[in-house]
């Protein structure tokens, strides 16, 4: 008999606070992730419910837990690029231009997960559940691994994700400045 694992996603809330802050520590999450005070202190405010300004990308991120038949082992950060905000030539034109364009962030946190062959299908999971049930409207989803970590863009291809450009970070992360593939996936409805 063959066990088929059950992905699931919920928003991240105080309840996984100690998680997340454990993954943060993780040296194989330290590598790649943004681990900031300020994204830190963003993680904690969207926890909060957004009721204090965040000064980490305007607070515009959403966080989301991946559970694994039911134990976390990764985040997800979504956040609606729209054409008013400074995101760079080639991000604007790849915008949809018939309904909404996410900009995802991915980690699996839980060590016990990491190498098991979960990222691409994770991936390809969370944007069926995206667009079914948060976003109708969801056409485009962009993910921008850094260039220094080609095994993240072997697993967003094998997710159906397509490398369309490269450009340089912006805007106030630890990896402003470091140059990032653009990787995009459109929703076929």
């Amino acid at each position: 008999m063959i066990t088929i694992p059950v992905l699931t996603f919920v928003m991240a809330t105080l309840d996984h606070f100690d998680i997340i802050s454990s993954w943060l520590k993780e040296p194989h999450v330290q590598e790649f992730w943004d681990n900031s005070p300020d994204h830190r202190d963003d993680i904690l405010k969207f926890m909060n419910g957004r009721t204090e300004p965040s000064t980490y990308c305007d607070g515009l991120y959403t966080y989301w837990i991946a559970l694994h038949d039911g134990v976390p082992y990764a985040l997800i950060m979504t956040l609606e690029e729209k054409p008013e905000y400074d995101i760079g030539d080639l991000k604007k034109a790849h915008l949809s231009k018939t309904g909404h364009t996410y900009t995802l962030d991915y980690m699996i946190g839980n060590k016990n997960f990491v190498g098991k062959g979960l990222g691409a299908s994770t991936l390809s999971t969370f944007v069926d559940f995206f667009y079914t049930h948060v976003d109708p409207k969801a056409h485009t989803f962009f993910i921008d691994p850094d260039e220094t970590n080609p095994r993240a863009r072997h697993v967003y291809e094998k997710a159906g994700f397509h490398h369309v450009g490269d450009f340089i970070m912006q805007g106030d992360g630890s990896h402003a400045g470091r140059k990032s593939h653009l990787l995009i996936k459109k929703v076929n409805r």
